[in-house]
């Protein structure tokens, strides 16, 4: 019994000692102020200092750019916004001409009459493999993409459409 309460009482005399390291100058943490805001200057060679230039000789082992070979999805069957902190995600599903759609985006289409009438488009699109697929089940066909879209992008949108091969699905804000 004595030798548990001398640990009891030693271990509260460390830990109250404790307190005053918190505000000594041997604590790494005070080694430095609070942060304050500065101004920051740029200049326009600097903006994109990081992004790599882009040359028009390419490299001695670099390949050819891929033509895009993405077609619209045959059919939406589902289109769900769901509200985020900092804006919303847009998911939808279609359903593929056959099996082995892969590389499943939704891709924006800028026009000046959707940006006129709130309207943010999207086309569903997927690539189908070179060689012959069966079509199978459409459980089997089924693609899904989820796009995540900022409350600034937002701020003007009243309708979003997402167009597929044959049909769309419109989704308007309450």
């Amino acid at each position: 019994m004595q030798k548990t309460l001398s640990v009891l009482f030693v271990a509260v005399l460390t830990l109250s000692a404790c307190n005053s390291w918190r505000d000594s100058r041997v604590n790494p943490s005070n080694w430095f102020g609070s942060s304050t805001p500065a101004p920051v200057e740029t200049s326009p060679d600097d903006a994109d200092a990081l992004i790599p230039q882009q040359s028009g000789n390419r490299g001695l082992f670099s390949r050819p750019e891929e033509e895009d070979r993405s077609v619209a999805i045959a059919k939406i069957d589902e289109l769900r916004i769901d509200a985020t902190p900092t804006g919303a995600i847009i998911y939808a599903s279609g359903t593929a001409l056959r099996q082995g759609a892969f590389d499943a985006r939704l891709v924006p289409v800028t026009s000046e009459e959707n940006d006129k009438n709130g309207v943010m488009e999207f086309t569903f699109r997927v690539t189908y493999p070179t060689y012959q697929t069966r079509q199978g089940s459409e459980r089997s066909r089924m693609v899904s993409d989820a796009i995540n879209i900022s409350s600034q992008d937002l701020q003007a949108v009243r309708l979003v459409r997402v167009v597929g091969q044959q049909n769309a699905l419109e989704s308007r804000r309450r």
